[in-house]
């Protein structure tokens, strides 16, 4: 029987820090840290859009509303990556936003465009359904990737000057980075935004927006821990971006198409 959770669930959510703070508001009380890397965020009370009958409402932009909604699409992004959000578990807006220190509204809000994602299934009366990822489901997605990436990467290689790619050395280093420390989350963030670099040189945002959702996609981790769980495999994955660039400055052609592919095949052997 499929069960609801709640915030005495205790899997650790976080907001990413740069909510804003608003003087004369009073700051909600934290739930205690679970984990060493994942900390928990004060939220105002007013950016909530709570107030007290005694002071009147005060006008606020539409920005700040998107900032905090934009904040927990963010943080329940990194829980699905890092598997504080398991696959196949039913979760109430209710819950997650008090584990979150905000309303239910911007957390539904959230989970609907995680829902357009594919992430998350809408279950009636209940909440959110986290999508379970089969093995051939990820194949699929690395086939379409490679299907969109291996031409552009080889055009690119024939027409982009070494030094080009000598400047995308420093987001290949920071894959690395995170790999070695085995942060499932931060890993995730650094090799999306290598990806998104590459297929920048391009010049076709388009290109570059639907990459980026299908690289998104595929990051979601399998029932029990995906192949990027365990720290070689981020490893792995890291170096094979530094050999990447590498073939790219020396415009060699078989080797850029063997490792475009290897990449994404390899994320789900």
């Amino acid at each position: 029987m499929e069960q609801v959770r709640t915030h005495a669930d205790s899997g650790p959510l976080a907001l990413p820090a740069g909510v804003p703070e608003q003087r004369g508001v009073p700051e909600q009380r934290s739930v205690p840290e679970q984990r060493g890397a994942a900390a928990w965020r004060h939220v105002p009370e007013q950016t909530r859009g709570e107030h007290t009958h005694s002071e009147a409402p005060l006008p606020r932009p539409r920005v700040e509303r998107t900032s905090v909604r934009g904040q927990v699409l963010d943080a329940l992004r990194t829980a699905l990556v890092d598997g504080d959000l398991a696959p196949g578990e039913v979760y109430s807006a209710p819950a997650l936003g008090d584990r979150l220190g905000v309303s239910a509204t911007p957390v539904r809000e959230a989970m609907q465009q995680l829902a357009r994602e594919g992430a998350v299934e809408v279950v009636p009366n209940r909440g959110f359904r986290v999508t379970e990822r089969t093995s051939r489901e990820l194949a699929e997605l690395a086939e379409v990737r490679a299907l969109i990436e291996v031409p552009v990467m080889l055009r690119l290689a024939r027409t982009v000057p070494a030094a080009r790619w000598a400047e995308l050395r420093p987001l290949a280093e920071a894959t690395v980075v995170a790999a070695a420390r085995g942060d499932r989350a931060h890993y995730a963030e650094t090799d999306r935004a290598f990806h998104r670099a590459l297929l920048a040189l391009s010049g076709n945002d388009e290109l570059v927006r639907v990459a980026d959702d299908l690289h998104r996609r595929a990051q979601w981790p399998l029932p029990g821990g995906g192949p990027l769980t365990r720290r070689a495999c981020l490893v792995a994955d890291a170096a094979e971006h530094m050999a990447l660039l590498e073939a790219l400055e020396a415009q060699d052609l078989p080797v850029v198409q063997e490792l475009v592919r290897e990449h994404f095949t390899g994320a789900v052997d």
